[in-house]
């Protein structure tokens, strides 16, 4: 099992019973450093609160399950208002929604699409961008995040 499946098994239920869901798990190197993150979420937006109730309810489960090995930085923190979507549910909880589709490479010169997530389906992202349907196939999408504007 993967660090990040056993990391998530492990803080759902601890997520959930501060009133929360579990956006996402990243477990990362950055800077010479290794980074565990629990990303949260909850109705009506989380707050710094949140973040350091579910952090003080988790160190003591990582300390006793230590499912890492070596040293890291545990952070908990909000999935944000343009948070990434990644899995299925993420994708099927947001169609409507305005998101941001980056590509690898630009398409006829554009790499970022400002568009509004239309549906989703097996790795394929379909948006509707300047009034036009445009799909593109997982191995062209780099990442999709909501968007927020506030006009």
């Amino acid at each position: 099992m993967k660090v990040t499946e056993r990391i998530r098994s492990l803080a759902q239920p601890v997520v959930e019973e501060h009133g929360c869901t579990l956006w996402d798990v990243e477990y990362v190197r950055e800077g010479g450093e290794w980074f565990l993150r629990l990303y949260i979420d909850k109705d009506g937006g989380v707050n710094i609160n949140d973040c350091v109730e579910v952090s003080h309810a988790m160190d003591p489960i990582l300390d006793r399950e230590d499912p890492i090995e070596g040293s890291y930085r545990f952070e908990v923190v909000s999935a944000g208002l343009e948070r990434p979507l990644k899995r299925p549910s993420d994708f099927a909880a947001f169609l409507g929604a305005k998101v941001l589709v980056k590509l690898y490479r630009p398409l006829n010169g554009v790499r970022e699409y400002p568009a509004v997530l239309r549906g989703y389906d097996n790795g394929d992202v379909t948006v509707e961008y300047g009034g036009e349907t445009l799909t593109f196939s997982k191995s062209q999408v780099a990442l999709v995040r909501l968007r927020a504007d506030f006009d």
